[in-house]
């Protein structure tokens, strides 16, 4: 029989256990597998070349902390049966199941409102019918639906392991020091009162070290003008190859990826849906690109050879919204220069927000000395909150170099 008991070595936490059997046989399914050819940050290593790492690395980390994070609850005497701990590490384990190619990237844009948690949930229970219901309590964590809050709470919240690891492993692979979030002492600080998930008091500035060093990698690393635009690109690539194909176009593509590139409309997923999305990974997206970029259209090849060949487009970062004016300026010059009609699907204006703490949406809790509970922005120990609470847009306007 196969020793399904294993030990992973990871670069970020070191040796990580499989404690129980189910995990193993989770992470071997096809399903699961796929995440290895699915990138943790989209295009991000065409600005920070070390960040190659997948959905795969990033699912095993979340796991990892999840199992430290209740073994950490066990011994506060809050109890946890082995079955909990088993659905917790399967719920997270499996939460990012459903992303497709490129992640973030490209969310949306292959099965219109099918966001990547709702996929999850769709794949979870397929696994759970296949394993012979072994995943019912895992589902229900994942819903929020379970009756002990705090283990959706680690699964899904403004402090939940999910975070704590793409920090981490982000900030370790682009090599940005200011995400490296000590996820150690932030779980040894972690508590339960009234089935909610709390921190201890004396840890609040291990939390709001953890919300800074969140901001920061978002408009230091995510939100990077360069890697906004160019995950962009990706959209606009799927979305002028759909124009295309509509108008009756052939281009090359995988059969897979061909099969999302006609079909328009899953207002409910069919058995055929689930099985192509599940064989859809980067490297579908990657080959179609590399023959696009030869394409007779030039737009779609304009856009093709960008992110191939790392030829982006300008690109210009302010705090301000750019006016229509800059806007018509830029199209009616890259129509000129390009001879072509079409040159606002070469320029245009987005925009990235960050609220880098909600104090209104699951609060993080602090639990004081005398049992109580307080909100972390209400506590007069704080000294980052206040400056933490507000949202903050940046807008990015990108046209072509040549112009």
């Amino acid at each position: 029989m196969t020793n399904k008991l294993k030990i992973i070595n990871d670069p970020v936490h070191g040796f990580i256990k499989l404690p129980h059997p189910i995990l193993f046989d989770v992470i071997e399914h096809p399903y699961f597998q796929r995440l290895r050819r699915i990138s943790q940050t989209g295009l991000l290593n065409l600005v920070f070349p070390g960040a190659t790492h997948t959905r795969f690395h990033h699912a095993i980390g979340a796991m990892h902390l999840m199992f430290i994070a209740l073994e950490t609850l066990k011994l506060k005497n809050i109890k946890v049966s082995i079955e909990e701990e088993k659905a917790a590490m399967l719920a997270i384990l499996l939460h990012d199941v459903g992303h497709g190619p490129f992640s973030h990237a490209l969310e949306n844009m292959l099965m219109d409102d099918w966001h990547h948690e709702k996929l999850s949930l769709l794949l979870m229970d397929r696994l759970n019918k296949e394993f012979e219901g072994e995943l019912t309590m895992a589902i229900e964590m994942f819903k929020g639906n379970y009756h002990r809050k705090f283990f959706n709470q680690l699964i899904s919240s403004q402090l939940d392991v999910d975070r704590m690891d793409y920090l981490k492993r982000d900030s370790f692979y682009t090599g940005v020091a200011e995400g490296n979030v000590n996820t150690q002492r932030i779980i040894s600080m972690i508590n339960v009162a009234n089935d909610e998930l709390v921190v201890d008091v004396k840890g609040i500035y291990s939390i709001e070290n953890y919300l800074t060093a969140r901001m920061f990698m978002y408009w230091q690393v995510y939100f990077h003008k360069t890697a906004a635009v160019a995950e962009h690109l990706l959209v606009r690539i799927l979305d002028r190859a759909k124009t295309l194909i509509s108008e009756g176009k052939v281009l090359p593509a995988s059969e897979n990826l061909n099969y999302f590139l006609l079909k328009n409309k899953f207002v409910r997923p069919t058995k055929e849906d689930v099985l192509r999305f599940t064989e859809l990974d980067d490297t579908d997206v990657t080959s179609a690109i590399k023959q696009w970029q030869h394409h007779t259209d030039f737009v779609l090849s304009y856009l093709c050879k960008c992110v191939i060949q790392r030829k982006f487009p300008k690109s210009i970062i302010s705090s301000k919204s750019f006016g229509e004016d800059i806007l018509t300026e830029k199209i009616d010059k890259t129509n000129a220069l390009f001879r072509i009609k079409n040159g606002e699907d070469l320029v245009e204006q987005i925009s990235r927000s960050l609220l880098p703490y909600n104090s209104e949406k699951q609060p993080i809790l602090l639990l004081q000395k005398d049992g109580e509970t307080i909100k972390l922005d209400e506590s007069e120990s704080r000294i980052l909150s206040s400056s933490i609470t507000e949202s903050h847009t940046k807008y990015i306007l990108f046209f072509p170099r040549e112009i």
